[in-house]
């Protein structure tokens, strides 16, 4: 009996509580108009004549009754309305808690957020889901589905740390409600140059989730193209790329609700489409399925993190603006951060950030450019004001780095000039 009232409880508390509360105030209200309505006391009528009039002494009884009627009335009525809103109180918190009990965790099976994906075409495309790429928290695929829909696939895994796995099956329930209110914001994400989540599947202990499929691949794959002479990507085209990868974070860090912070940003996250428009990818999936040292070893392992990260594992938007930094320093230099060596037997992430500072100040940074994209003088006069944007987002210091909101701006003001 008490497990059938809980599960009513915690199927609509809302509306339980709405209809406590009303027959609260409908009694109040009744009772307020009965003491109201009733006459301290009643004579009858009669047609004789009013008798002599007593004493004056004789109404100091009535008048006392009348009184005490009213304070016991009244007494009366705050003990009935108090202990009814002491009622509605604990019931508040029982709902709460019954709420808190029973809320849902991760559901299992394919879970969609757009109409243009069905669960059930979602699950019969599974088995036939194509290999694309793998990195250090999971694989991509690619789906084809049934409504000629394609998508990517992240499988989120870490064989070689399984404590870093999604907590969808072996987890506690605040880690499953956690990882599942992560998602519903993930799937909120709606801005070009962001890939939203489209959908997610949950089966025993895996988490896949769904996205757009963006064909041309990632910068970092494009890059690579670019350093072999396969691909020619001028000037233009990589400003475009930094602007929008700017837009995005834009729009992760002030016009999200809640603020997501991306934690894992670099080239092989920055997907391209056809035109060569980037979409940032794997927004905030490191936080999704990794907590604690785990996480901590994810953003110190990530030669684009901010030197914050490496230090104390402290990651704000700021680190995202400093990870950018690296980026629109690769596609000034042409070079890769991670292989190249700056300086004389130093590899590590901070090499690239200090060469550029090192250039600039000794009045060399046009050295510093890629000598595939110089061309004309305005473009360069343009790259090397790009440069200046690129150190301040590498400062060391959080609170030396330009916004994401800024930094879109000084981006758009200097490709106007």
């Amino acid at each position: 009996m008490e497990r059938g009232v809980e599960m009513m409880f915690s199927k609509n508390p809302t509306k339980t509580l709405t209809v406590l509360l009303v027959l609260l105030l409908v009694f109040v209200l009744s009772l307020s108009r009965t003491a109201s309505s009733q006459p301290l006391h009643s004579e009858p009528m009669s047609t004789q004549p009013p008798p002599p009039s007593p004493p004056p002494r004789s109404k100091i009884p009535h008048a006392q009754a009348g009184r005490l009627r009213r304070i016991a009335l009244g007494v009366l009525f705050g003990s009935l309305t108090g202990f009814l809103l002491s009622l509605a109180f604990l019931y508040a918190i029982r709902v709460a808690i019954l709420h808190a009990k029973y809320a849902p965790a991760i559901a299992k099976g394919p879970v969609s957020f757009t109409a243009q994906i069905s669960p059930k075409n979602l699950q019969s495309a599974l088995p036939s889901a194509q290999p694309l790429a793998h990195g250090p928290n999971g694989k991509y695929y690619k789906l084809v589905l049934d409504n000629d829909v394609t998508v990517a696939l992240k499988r989120l895994e870490a064989a070689s740390r399984p404590e870093a796995s999604p907590p969808v099956s072996n987890g506690s329930k605040s880690d499953m409600r956690r990882v599942q209110r992560q998602l519903e914001v993930l799937a909120r994400v709606r801005h070009p140059n962001v890939m939203g989540l489209k959908a997610y599947v949950r089966e025993d202990n895996r988490l896949s989730l769904a996205y757009d499929f963006v064909p041309g691949g990632s910068l970092e794959d494009v890059m690579k193209r670019v350093r072999s002479q396969q691909v020619i990507l001028n000037w233009d085209t990589r400003n475009r790329i930094a602007i929008g990868v700017a837009k995005g974070l834009r729009y992760l860090h002030f016009e999200c609700s809640p603020r997501i912070l991306h934690c894992n940003l670099k080239p092989s996250n920055v997907l391209l489409d056809e035109g060569f428009d980037p979409r940032l990818a794997d927004c905030g999936v490191s936080r999704l399925i990794a907590s604690g040292s785990s996480a901590d070893t994810e953003l110190s392992s990530n030669l684009y993190s901010a030197p914050e990260c490496h230090q104390s594992s402290r990651y704000t938007d700021k680190s995202d603006v400093y990870s950018f930094g690296m980026i629109l320093g690769m596609l000034l230099t042409g070079r890769d951060p991670t292989t190249d060596q700056f300086f004389s037997g130093e590899t590590e992430s901070s090499g690239l950030a200090r060469w550029l500072r090192h250039m600039q100040q000794s009045g060399d940074a046009k050295e510093a450019l890629d000598s595939s994209i110089l061309g004309e003088e305005g473009e360069e006069d343009e790259m090397l004001m790009a440069v200046r944007v690129a150190i301040i987002c590498l400062s060391d210091l959080p609170a030396d780095r330009p916004s994401s909101d800024e930094l879109v701006a000084m981006l758009t003001q200097l490709h106007s000039l």
